[in-house]
């Protein structure tokens, strides 16, 4: 089992993206909102950014929206 989080902004069409893919294929994990700022934190101190959205993949960061949906897809 993989350990999977979503870092996102509410604001963020990408993020929005991904999200939509989610619910569309009932796909559930963490949703991690970065304007609070300890998730902000840890994005900034495990991925090295802060840009979203951001998949945490057993705690590596995987970023843009595409390459989330393709993961997710597999």
């Amino acid at each position: 089992m993989q350990d999977l989080k979503l870092y996102y902004s509410p604001t963020c069409p990408y993020c929005q993206k991904v999200q939509h893919f989610m619910q569309e294929n009932n796909i559930v994990f963490p949703l991690m909102d970065v304007s609070e700022p300890e998730n902000r934190q840890t994005l900034l101190e495990v991925g090295g950014k802060v840009q979203v959205p951001c998949l945490f993949i057993n705690g590596k960061p995987m970023y843009e929206s595409n390459d989330i949906i393709n993961y997710l897809n597999k």
